[in-house]
Protein backbone atom coordinates (compact mmCIF):
# COMPACT_ATOMS: atom_id res chain seq x y z
CA UNK A 1 0.00 0.00 0.00
CA UNK A 2 1.24 3.54 -0.79
CA UNK A 3 1.03 6.52 0.60
CA UNK A 4 0.67 10.42 -0.58
CA UNK A 5 -0.79 13.75 -0.97
CA UNK A 6 -2.07 16.12 -3.09
CA UNK A 7 -2.36 19.65 -2.70
CA UNK A 8 -0.82 20.01 0.70
CA UNK A 9 -0.78 23.74 1.88
CA UNK A 10 -0.53 24.35 5.97
CA UNK A 11 -0.82 27.88 6.78
CA UNK A 12 0.12 29.17 10.17
CA UNK A 13 -1.05 32.82 11.05
CA UNK A 14 -1.21 33.60 7.40
CA UNK A 15 2.14 32.44 6.39
CA UNK A 16 2.50 29.03 4.31
CA UNK A 17 4.39 26.86 6.54
CA UNK A 18 4.23 23.71 3.97
CA UNK A 19 3.40 23.34 0.60
CA UNK A 20 3.75 19.89 -1.51
CA UNK A 21 1.73 19.19 -4.71
CA UNK A 22 2.25 15.60 -4.71
CA UNK A 23 4.46 13.43 -3.37
CA UNK A 24 3.91 9.42 -3.19
CA UNK A 25 5.89 6.74 -1.16
CA UNK A 26 5.82 3.21 -2.76
CA UNK A 27 4.73 0.08 -0.81
CA UNK A 28 8.23 -1.33 0.67
CA UNK A 29 10.15 1.79 -0.03
CA UNK A 30 11.74 3.89 2.85
CA UNK A 31 11.01 7.71 2.18
CA UNK A 32 13.55 9.77 3.96
CA UNK A 33 12.51 14.11 4.44
CA UNK A 34 15.95 15.82 5.37
CA UNK A 35 15.67 19.73 6.53
CA UNK A 36 16.82 21.21 9.21
CA UNK A 37 14.82 22.57 12.02
CA UNK A 38 11.92 24.54 11.12
CA UNK A 39 11.79 23.35 7.55
CA UNK A 40 8.00 21.99 7.86
CA UNK A 41 9.00 18.23 8.05
CA UNK A 42 7.45 17.16 11.51
CA UNK A 43 4.35 18.63 9.97
CA UNK A 44 4.03 16.62 7.00
CA UNK A 45 4.48 14.10 8.91
CA UNK A 46 1.15 14.84 10.90
CA UNK A 47 -0.39 15.62 7.52
CA UNK A 48 0.10 12.60 6.42
CA UNK A 49 -1.49 11.40 9.54
CA UNK A 50 -4.48 13.54 9.35
CA UNK A 51 -3.75 14.82 12.46
CA UNK A 52 -2.59 18.32 11.24
CA UNK A 53 -5.38 20.76 11.93
CA UNK A 54 -3.72 23.01 9.85
CA UNK A 55 -3.88 21.21 6.62
CA UNK A 56 -5.93 22.99 4.21
CA UNK A 57 -7.34 21.51 1.10
CA UNK A 58 -5.33 18.21 1.34
CA UNK A 59 -5.89 15.18 0.37
CA UNK A 60 -4.08 12.19 1.70
CA UNK A 61 -3.95 9.34 -0.74
CA UNK A 62 -3.87 5.35 0.20
CA UNK A 63 -2.80 3.83 -3.59
CA UNK A 64 -3.38 6.54 -5.05
CA UNK A 65 -6.96 7.51 -3.54
CA UNK A 66 -8.11 10.15 -1.21
CA UNK A 67 -9.20 9.01 2.36
CA UNK A 68 -10.61 9.29 5.50
CA UNK A 69 -9.11 10.06 8.69
CA UNK A 70 -10.53 6.44 10.10
CA UNK A 71 -9.40 4.73 7.57
CA UNK A 72 -5.68 6.15 7.13
CA UNK A 73 -5.35 5.21 11.22
CA UNK A 74 -5.71 1.45 10.85
CA UNK A 75 -3.69 1.55 8.43
CA UNK A 76 -0.42 3.58 9.58
CA UNK A 77 1.73 3.62 12.74
CA UNK A 78 4.12 5.97 14.01
CA UNK A 79 6.97 6.15 15.89
CA UNK A 80 7.75 9.84 18.18
CA UNK A 81 10.78 11.60 18.94
CA UNK A 82 9.84 11.08 22.56
CA UNK A 83 8.49 7.46 22.80
CA UNK A 84 5.72 6.95 25.19
CA UNK A 85 5.44 4.09 27.35
CA UNK A 86 2.87 2.53 29.16
CA UNK A 87 3.61 1.06 32.95
CA UNK A 88 3.97 -2.04 32.02
CA UNK A 89 6.30 -4.21 30.72
CA UNK A 90 8.85 -4.05 27.53
CA UNK A 91 6.97 -6.78 26.16
CA UNK A 92 3.40 -5.60 26.93
CA UNK A 93 4.14 -2.45 25.37
CA UNK A 94 5.36 -3.79 22.57
CA UNK A 95 2.39 -5.86 21.89
CA UNK A 96 0.03 -2.39 23.06
CA UNK A 97 -0.87 -1.60 18.90
CA UNK A 98 -2.30 -5.08 18.68
CA UNK A 99 -3.77 -5.19 22.10
CA UNK A 100 -5.92 -1.68 20.81
CA UNK A 101 -6.26 -3.07 17.58
CA UNK A 102 -8.71 -5.77 19.91
CA UNK A 103 -6.08 -9.30 19.64
CA UNK A 104 -6.00 -10.93 22.52
CA UNK A 105 -3.27 -10.43 25.02
CA UNK A 106 -1.10 -13.81 24.75
CA UNK A 107 -1.28 -13.69 21.23
CA UNK A 108 -0.15 -10.09 20.84
CA UNK A 109 2.62 -10.74 23.08
CA UNK A 110 3.72 -13.80 20.89
CA UNK A 111 3.44 -11.51 17.95
CA UNK A 112 5.42 -8.60 19.57
CA UNK A 113 8.32 -10.76 21.07
CA UNK A 114 10.40 -11.15 17.33
CA UNK A 115 10.06 -7.90 16.94
CA UNK A 116 12.46 -7.47 20.36
CA UNK A 117 14.56 -9.74 18.99
CA UNK A 118 15.15 -7.90 15.85
CA UNK A 119 15.24 -4.45 17.40
CA UNK A 120 18.47 -6.40 20.09
CA UNK A 121 15.97 -5.78 23.25
CA UNK A 122 14.67 -9.40 23.40
CA UNK A 123 16.57 -9.67 27.33
CA UNK A 124 15.03 -6.77 28.37
CA UNK A 125 11.03 -8.66 27.46
CA UNK A 126 10.12 -8.69 31.39
CA UNK A 127 11.61 -5.88 32.39
CA UNK A 128 9.08 -2.39 33.82
CA UNK A 129 9.15 0.01 30.44
CA UNK A 130 10.09 3.18 32.68
CA UNK A 131 13.41 1.50 33.62
CA UNK A 132 14.76 1.46 30.02
CA UNK A 133 17.51 3.67 28.59
CA UNK A 134 16.65 6.32 26.10
CA UNK A 135 18.27 3.73 23.13
CA UNK A 136 15.91 1.08 24.64
CA UNK A 137 12.82 2.75 24.85
CA UNK A 138 13.27 4.39 21.41
CA UNK A 139 13.54 0.45 20.44
CA UNK A 140 10.45 -0.30 21.97
CA UNK A 141 8.54 2.24 20.26
CA UNK A 142 9.86 1.14 16.91
CA UNK A 143 9.17 -2.65 17.97
CA UNK A 144 5.28 -1.40 18.99
CA UNK A 145 4.79 -0.15 15.43
CA UNK A 146 6.29 -3.12 13.62
CA UNK A 147 4.44 -5.43 15.45
CA UNK A 148 1.14 -4.83 14.03
CA UNK A 149 2.34 -4.64 10.75
CA UNK A 150 0.64 -1.41 9.40
CA UNK A 151 1.15 -0.86 5.82
CA UNK A 152 2.33 2.43 6.16
CA UNK A 153 4.92 3.66 9.10
CA UNK A 154 5.62 6.99 9.96
CA UNK A 155 9.34 8.14 11.72
CA UNK A 156 9.75 11.40 13.54
CA UNK A 157 13.62 11.46 14.07
CA UNK A 158 13.37 8.22 15.98
CA UNK A 159 16.87 8.89 16.65
CA UNK A 160 16.93 12.17 17.98
CA UNK A 161 18.45 12.86 21.54
CA UNK A 162 20.55 9.57 21.37
CA UNK A 163 24.32 9.29 22.10
CA UNK A 164 25.85 8.41 18.44
CA UNK A 165 27.00 4.58 19.82
CA UNK A 166 22.96 3.91 20.61
CA UNK A 167 22.09 5.98 17.76
CA UNK A 168 24.38 3.71 15.29
CA UNK A 169 23.10 0.54 16.66
CA UNK A 170 19.60 1.40 16.44
CA UNK A 171 20.06 2.55 12.81
CA UNK A 172 21.39 -0.65 12.04
CA UNK A 173 18.66 -2.85 14.00
CA UNK A 174 15.74 -0.86 12.30
CA UNK A 175 17.31 -1.35 8.79
CA UNK A 176 17.65 -5.10 9.38
CA UNK A 177 13.87 -4.97 10.72
CA UNK A 178 12.76 -2.75 7.95
CA UNK A 179 14.09 -5.14 5.50
CA UNK A 180 11.87 -7.74 6.97
CA UNK A 181 8.88 -5.48 6.54
CA UNK A 182 6.33 -4.53 3.69
CA UNK A 183 5.44 -1.07 4.54
CA UNK A 184 6.02 1.92 2.87
CA UNK A 185 8.02 4.41 5.18
CA UNK A 186 8.34 8.00 5.82
CA UNK A 187 11.13 8.51 8.01
CA UNK A 188 11.81 12.37 8.72
CA UNK A 189 15.22 13.56 9.89
CA UNK A 190 17.97 16.18 9.45
CA UNK A 191 20.68 13.54 9.50
CA UNK A 192 21.90 13.05 5.24
CA UNK A 193 23.98 9.72 7.16
CA UNK A 194 20.36 8.66 8.49
CA UNK A 195 18.97 8.43 4.97
CA UNK A 196 21.73 6.92 2.98
CA UNK A 197 21.74 4.22 5.78
CA UNK A 198 17.46 4.00 5.62
CA UNK A 199 16.23 4.97 2.50
CA UNK A 200 15.47 4.70 -1.38
CA UNK A 201 14.73 7.78 -1.90
CA UNK A 202 15.18 11.32 -0.23
CA UNK A 203 13.37 14.32 -0.42
CA UNK A 204 15.17 17.79 0.35
CA UNK A 205 12.50 20.20 2.38
CA UNK A 206 13.31 23.46 2.93
CA UNK A 207 11.00 26.60 3.90
CA UNK A 208 8.62 24.10 3.40
CA UNK A 209 9.00 22.93 -0.37
CA UNK A 210 10.18 19.81 -1.70
CA UNK A 211 13.40 21.41 -3.37
CA UNK A 212 14.66 18.00 -4.40
CA UNK A 213 13.81 14.29 -4.80
CA UNK A 214 15.57 11.28 -6.05
CA UNK A 215 17.14 8.14 -5.48
CA UNK A 216 19.47 9.16 -2.44
CA UNK A 217 22.33 8.08 -3.22
CA UNK A 218 21.59 10.68 -6.27
CA UNK A 219 20.62 13.48 -4.53
CA UNK A 220 23.08 12.98 -1.74
CA UNK A 221 26.25 13.05 -4.16
CA UNK A 222 24.43 15.74 -6.33
CA UNK A 223 22.95 18.95 -4.97
CA UNK A 224 20.65 20.72 -6.60
CA UNK A 225 21.76 24.10 -5.90
CA UNK A 226 23.47 26.27 -3.35
CA UNK A 227 21.36 25.61 -0.53
CA UNK A 228 20.90 22.11 -0.91
CA UNK A 229 24.47 21.65 -1.28
CA UNK A 230 25.13 23.33 2.40
CA UNK A 231 21.96 20.98 3.63
CA UNK A 232 24.13 17.95 2.26
CA UNK A 233 27.36 18.84 4.03
CA UNK A 234 28.75 20.93 0.99
CA UNK A 235 29.03 23.54 2.87
CA UNK A 236 32.79 24.55 1.65
CA UNK A 237 31.76 27.04 -1.27
CA UNK A 238 34.47 28.03 -4.58
CA UNK A 239 32.57 30.32 -6.57
CA UNK A 240 34.24 31.13 -10.06
CA UNK A 241 36.27 33.97 -9.11
CA UNK A 242 37.98 32.14 -6.90
CA UNK A 243 38.30 28.59 -9.38
CA UNK A 244 38.63 29.62 -12.75
CA UNK A 245 36.09 27.30 -13.06
CA UNK A 246 32.33 28.14 -15.21
CA UNK A 247 30.19 27.02 -12.51
CA UNK A 248 30.30 27.10 -8.63
CA UNK A 249 32.30 24.24 -6.88
CA UNK A 250 30.97 22.87 -3.11
CA UNK A 251 32.86 20.70 -1.67
CA UNK A 252 32.60 18.83 2.22
CA UNK A 253 35.21 20.42 4.46
CA UNK A 254 37.05 17.23 5.43
CA UNK A 255 37.59 16.91 1.21
CA UNK A 256 39.38 20.19 1.91
CA UNK A 257 43.15 20.21 2.63
CA UNK A 258 44.84 23.08 4.54
CA UNK A 259 48.65 24.06 3.32
CA UNK A 260 51.07 27.04 4.49
CA UNK A 261 52.15 29.40 1.37
CA UNK A 262 55.93 28.77 0.99
CA UNK A 263 58.58 29.68 -1.26
CA UNK A 264 57.92 28.36 -4.82
CA UNK A 265 61.58 28.21 -5.13
CA UNK A 266 62.13 25.93 -2.43
CA UNK A 267 58.94 23.59 -2.90
CA UNK A 268 58.54 20.57 -4.45
CA UNK A 269 55.62 20.16 -7.27
CA UNK A 270 52.66 19.70 -6.51
CA UNK A 271 52.94 22.16 -3.67
CA UNK A 272 54.64 24.66 -5.82
CA UNK A 273 51.03 26.25 -6.54
CA UNK A 274 50.29 27.07 -2.68
CA UNK A 275 52.54 29.99 -3.73
CA UNK A 276 50.54 31.51 -6.27
CA UNK A 277 49.39 35.18 -5.72
CA UNK A 278 45.67 34.34 -7.73
CA UNK A 279 43.51 30.85 -7.41
CA UNK A 280 44.09 28.22 -9.85
CA UNK A 281 43.21 24.85 -11.00
CA UNK A 282 46.19 22.56 -11.57
CA UNK A 283 47.25 18.79 -12.98
CA UNK A 284 49.79 16.73 -11.53
CA UNK A 285 50.64 13.33 -11.32
CA UNK A 286 50.58 10.62 -13.98
CA UNK A 287 46.63 10.93 -14.43
CA UNK A 288 45.81 13.39 -16.62
CA UNK A 289 42.15 13.70 -14.90
CA UNK A 290 43.94 14.56 -11.63
CA UNK A 291 43.21 18.22 -11.08
CA UNK A 292 43.28 20.09 -7.76
CA UNK A 293 41.78 23.30 -7.16
CA UNK A 294 43.77 25.53 -5.20
CA UNK A 295 42.61 28.31 -3.48
CA UNK A 296 45.12 30.92 -1.26
CA UNK A 297 43.44 33.49 1.72
CA UNK A 298 44.10 33.48 4.73
CA UNK A 299 43.99 31.79 8.37
CA UNK A 300 41.42 33.27 10.36
CA UNK A 301 41.17 30.70 12.88
CA UNK A 302 41.87 27.32 14.39
CA UNK A 303 39.13 25.48 16.26
CA UNK A 304 39.66 21.72 17.91
CA UNK A 305 36.54 19.48 17.55
CA UNK A 306 38.09 16.52 19.76
CA UNK A 307 39.21 14.10 16.58
CA UNK A 308 39.48 16.69 14.03
CA UNK A 309 40.39 19.97 13.85
CA UNK A 310 38.22 22.86 12.06
CA UNK A 311 40.14 25.73 10.13
CA UNK A 312 38.80 28.95 8.53
CA UNK A 313 40.02 30.77 5.65
CA UNK A 314 39.16 34.22 4.61
CA UNK A 315 39.56 34.19 1.05
CA UNK A 316 38.63 36.99 -1.53
CA UNK A 317 35.06 35.45 -2.04
CA UNK A 318 34.62 34.82 0.92
CA UNK A 319 35.24 32.33 4.27
CA UNK A 320 35.91 28.67 3.26
CA UNK A 321 35.89 25.91 6.04
CA UNK A 322 38.52 22.60 6.21
CA UNK A 323 37.91 19.81 8.71
CA UNK A 324 41.08 17.96 9.20
CA UNK A 325 42.81 15.52 11.07
CA UNK A 326 46.37 16.43 10.88
CA UNK A 327 48.78 19.23 12.82
CA UNK A 328 47.90 22.57 11.74
CA UNK A 329 50.68 24.57 12.35
CA UNK A 330 49.80 27.80 10.70
CA UNK A 331 48.82 31.00 12.56
CA UNK A 332 45.84 33.28 12.70
CA UNK A 333 46.72 36.00 10.28
CA UNK A 334 49.11 33.79 8.35
CA UNK A 335 48.60 33.32 4.09
CA UNK A 336 47.43 29.76 3.77
CA UNK A 337 46.05 27.60 0.81
CA UNK A 338 43.15 25.47 0.32
CA UNK A 339 43.49 22.74 -1.78
CA UNK A 340 40.96 20.02 -2.93
CA UNK A 341 40.73 17.91 -5.58
CA UNK A 342 37.99 18.16 -8.40
CA UNK A 343 36.60 14.87 -8.44
CA UNK A 344 35.81 15.92 -4.39
CA UNK A 345 34.06 18.54 -5.72
CA UNK A 346 30.88 18.79 -7.04
CA UNK A 347 29.00 21.54 -9.70
CA UNK A 348 26.39 23.34 -8.46
CA UNK A 349 24.24 25.74 -10.76
CA UNK A 350 22.75 28.59 -8.88
CA UNK A 351 19.03 28.49 -7.75
CA UNK A 352 16.33 29.05 -10.68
Amino acid sequence: MSIGCRGLHVTDSGREVLAVDFLEVADGETLAVLGPNGAGKSTLLRALAHLEPRAAQAEVLLDGEPVAPAHLRTAVAAVLQRPVLQRASVLDNAAAGLRLRGTPRARARRLARPWLDALGIAHLAERHARTLSGGEAQRVAVARALAVESRILLLDEPFAGLDASTRADLIADLRTALDRSTAAVVLVTHDRDEAAALAHRTALLLRGRIRQLGSTADVLDSPADPECARLLGYTTHLPPELTGHDVLLVARPERCRLMAVTDPATTRPPRTPCGAAAPRRIKWGADPAATEVVVPGTLRRVVPLGGTTRVDVDTAAGPVAVLTTTEVTSAPGQPVCVTVDTSDTRECPPRD
